[in-house]
């Protein structure tokens, strides 16, 4: 597979090396610094342009890739979708369902594949999780949870676009605990009705929320609780627990720190105590999970289907996080809507 990537910041350095290691290779690049957009084409052996019409009309190009602030988005897609190039978004898909729903809907009517970056569900936890629980190993479901209780520095939040709600959409919700939202619903499956609350600005001059909770209740009957901080100093590995009327299970950064499950049988569980966490750095996470959600989409693209981590999906994890935020503007509880796309 051809890559051409838009934005070269830090988490394009990361898709650089997964890209390196499963063959892929990155041919064109761009970035609206171009003295820095030139130095990471020299280290990724791409050419860089100036601007993102032409490395999505390149001809050595499969798929575009964009590694963009989230409220850069559908231009970069239409105007891949236009060449017929398939696109990768980094997450959040967008900072609102409405741009979210065009890209959808854009990439639907061009014939091309939307892959949202969520390299989570590639993790060995996650995987064995979405296994074992369709198959009854945890019983009923009766409770699941995320919690993720990170620590961000003032210097990370030091530019004016970090943590407003017209660049980034938000705060912690929509940009740290938006994967652990993705592997709740991949896990457990719709939400049905939200509660919030929210700190704005708790400890950073940010004008969105860096400390939130939510109640959630799944359309399947099981309840849950979202936490979600950039202000816990010195920020500790996010968790999602999973209770079920026969044992729960516990993950632990990217792996599976417990699994108590009565009478078990079936695949032995990829228990770990070893893990890897962005609870203080966001760079201190997993190359592999990346590399696997890169090879499976180029995979889908072959095989002329949606990858696990599809536009819907993108949309599904900001649609929460939109019922999140407006049950703590509002104060009242917000329920989902049931139909899809």
């Amino acid at each position: 597979m051809r890559v051409g990537i838009i934005g070269c910041g830090a988490i394009a350095q990361m898709h650089i090396k997964a890209y390196a290691n499963i063959g892929f290779t990155v041919t064109a690049v761009t970035d609206v610094r171009e003295e820095h957009g030139r130095k990471f084409a020299a280290g990724a052996g791409a050419e860089f342009f100036a601007n993102y019409e032409d490395v999505c009309r390149h001809p050595n190009v499969d798929f575009i890739d964009v590694c963009t602030f989230p409220d850069f988005r559908l231009q970069p897609l239409m105007a891949a979708a236009a060449a017929g190039k398939h696109v990768q978004v980094q997450k959040p898909i967008a900072t609102n369902l409405e741009t979210a729903r065009e890209m959808v809907s854009y990439t639907r009517r061009a014939g091309v594949r939307l892959n949202v970056v969520s390299q989570h569900r590639f993790d060995d936890s996650i995987q064995f999780l979405a296994k074992a629980i369709p198959a009854g190993r945890l019983g009923k479901i009766l409770q699941a949870d995320a919690y993720v209780k990170w620590y961000r520095s003032a210097e990370y939040y030091s530019r004016p676009i970090k943590g407003s709600w017209a660049t980034e959409g938000g705060g912690a919700l929509i940009n740290q605990a938006v994967h652990q939202i993705d592997m709740l619903l991949y896990l457990i499956g719709r939400v049905g009705k939200v509660c919030g609350a929210w700190q704005l600005g708790a400890l950073h001059s940010i004008e969105s929320e860096d400390v939130v909770n939510a109640v959630l209740r799944y359309a399947g009957g099981a309840t849950g609780v979202i936490q979600a901080a950039t202000a816990f100093w010195p920020g500790y590995p996010e968790r999602i627990e999973i209770h079920g009327t026969n044992g729960a299970a516990i993950v632990t950064g990217d792996k599976l720190t417990t699994w108590d499950v009565r009478n078990d049988e079936g695949e032995p569980a990829p228990l770990a105590s070893q893990t890897m966490s962005g609870a203080s750095d966001p760079m201190a996470i997993p190359l592999t999970p990346f590399e696997r959600q890169f090879r499976e989409f180029g995979d889908a693209i072959r095989e002329n289907r949606d990858p696990l981590t599809s536009g819907e999906a993108g949309y599904r994890a900001l649609e929460l996080v939109a019922a999140i935020y407006k049950s703590c503007r509002e104060g009242n509880p917000v329920a989902l809507p049931e139909e899809a796309l």
